[in-house]
């Protein structure tokens, strides 16, 4: 009995299964999370690549006295990444949300996904280098 496409059907199952096991939970920052005044675009160049079904965690602080507030923004292109215009963008994570476990976003489709923080009026995003954006591979370029 040859290669048949219930064979391949089986395959692709198994194959999917397989690579959605291998998926990673990737802490944006690190160990000092997501925070004014750190090059976002630069640490997700060391970090990366990144694959499809990885899993960003945005941790930040509350808004306190001690820190200031942060938001995570999903924005729609390059030219609203480039402006830190978030005009047509759309609201993740404010900052009453944050706590300990943080924020969690996977990144489910291969395409380029921008992030960014929306908080003082744009301040975060523009002054304090809080945006990045990721082009999730598929798991078999690993």
């Amino acid at each position: 009995m040859g290669f048949n496409y219930v064979s391949a059907i089986f395959l692709l199952v198994i194959a999917t299964v397989v690579a959605a096991g291998l998926a990673e939970t990737v802490v944006v920052g690190g160990s000092k999370g997501w925070r004014f005044g750190y090059n976002y675009t630069d640490w997700a160049l060391k970090h990366g690549p990144f694959y499809i079904n990885d899993t960003l965690v945005f941790r930040y602080a509350p808004p306190s006295k001690e820190s200031r507030p942060h938001s995570v923004y999903l924005l729609p292109n390059l030219y609203s990444y480039a402006t830190c215009d978030l005009s047509n963008a759309r609201l993740l994570s404010n900052p009453n949300e944050a706590d300990g476990n943080g924020f969690s976003y996977v990144l489910n489709q291969w395409r380029p996904q921008y992030f960014a923080s929306g908080e003082g009026d744009g301040s975060d995003c523009k002054e304090g280098l809080m945006k990045f954006f990721a082009v999730p591979l598929p798991r078999w370029f690993n």
